[in-house]
């Protein structure tokens, strides 16, 4: 599976963000909802475990409650602030995942790593910084797109702002394990062969 593990969870927040464009928040939300929980019964028959799904669970929660309220109140100031209640929504998951000690990546990485590195402290620890990239990076898109909007700017800093918080932590995600693990190789004793 790969990287691409990481980013399959992203695939119902673009389609709520692509319907959202062309008709409106409450057909994002239902398409966001409906997506989000596709992906999730595919891999739950899959036999993919619950704790590597916790994004997917996020989202399908996330859109469940904009639908309702989009469904309520479909003229609601609320539709025009959207992107940055989405990208708080995700912020809040990193963030609140690393709190309770289940980073969201950890499940995920699960899936393409040994059983035997799973209980090693180096893995858990690449997966709280992972974890916390993802974060960071929804943390600063939110903040970036919610003063944008107080401001008026330009629409190209909200897209720069998308590019920036998106792009670095998935180049963390692929360069960051292979990092740890040659620091953790490289600090191994070297074994030597004694004569016989």
């Amino acid at each position: 599976m790969g990287s691409m593990g990481y980013f399959r969870g992203f695939i119902p927040w673009i389609v709520a963000g692509f319907v959202s464009g062309f008709v409106d928040w409450r057909w994002g939300a239902a398409s966001g909802f409906a997506s989000g929980l596709l992906l999730l019964l595919q891999d739950r028959r899959r036999g993919v475990d619950l704790d590597a799904l916790i994004l997917e669970a996020s989202t399908i929660v996330y859109f469940a409650v904009v639908g309702a309220v989009a469904l309520a109140r479909p003229h609601s100031s609320l539709s025009h602030h959207t992107d940055v209640l989405s990208f708080a929504w995700l912020a809040a998951t990193a963030w609140g995942t690393l709190a309770i000690r289940r980073p969201f990546t950890l499940g995920i990485a699960k899936r393409q790593t040994p059983r035997e590195f799973w209980d090693m402290p180096e893995f858990v620890r690449v997966n709280n910084h992972i974890t916390a990239a993802w974060g960071t990076g929804f943390t600063f898109i939110g903040v970036s797109l919610a003063v944008a909007g107080a401001v008026d700017a330009p629409a190209w800093v909200g897209i720069a702002a998308h590019v920036v918080g998106l792009v670095g932590p998935a180049v963390f995600t692929k360069v960051h394990p292979a990092r740890a693990q040659a620091r953790l190789q490289a600090a191994q004793p070297p074994v030597t062969v004694l004569p016989q």
